[in-house]
């Protein structure tokens, strides 16, 4: 029974007086912060050389965005239906719902959202095994750089084009 009810639920409205559901709006406002701290984090490292401050915010960005990612993944797979929240857009057709410009533009958005944390999870990772402690320069960090580049590049990529889904989808009309 409570699961036909959880059928018939279509999740928490939002907070930004969008048609977006309230794990799409924190997720959504969450990437605004994220990122910035992300780049913040690698001036502190690169130009401040502040190793281990640099460390302790990338793991603890890395945990928030582990817990809101699969907060964010919960509520759209058994409460949010993002279909019917996206069906007033015009740039979304819920019969083409993968070729219409907002289908489109989610599926260009899946290109960085879901290689990304895998990335970035592999350069924490290895980044807390190979980085001596306390953390500083080391025979490792010519392939840290470049994997953590290549996350940073992934991790902008997922917030430009999650909030041009998000637009398409939940706020044009």
């Amino acid at each position: 029974m409570n699961f036909l009810l959880a059928q018939e639920f279509q999740g928490i409205d939002g907070f930004l007086g969008t048609r977006g559901s309230v794990m799409l709006d924190f997720v959504f406002l969450a990437m605004f912060a994220i990122v910035p701290i992300m780049l913040g984090s690698i001036y502190l490292v690169r130009y401040r050389k502040q190793y281990e401050l640099h460390k302790r915010i990338q793991t603890i960005l890395g945990v928030v965005l582990l817990v809101a990612v699969t907060a964010f993944e919960i509520d759209l797979r058994f409460f949010s239906n993002w279909v019917e929240r996206a069906e007033p857009s015009r740039f979304f057709n819920s019969e083409h719902q993968w070729s219409c410009a907002a289908g489109i533009a989610l599926i260009i958005h899946l290109c960085f959202a879901v290689p990304t944390p895998l990335l970035w999870i592999f350069v924490i990772v290895q980044g807390h095994r190979k980085f001596p402690k306390p953390a500083g320069p080391c025979d490792y960090s010519p392939t840290h750089k470049l994997t953590a580049r290549m996350a940073a590049v992934g991790m902008t990529g997922v917030w430009i084009t999650g909030s041009i889904f998000y637009w398409m989808a939940f706020v044009a009309t």
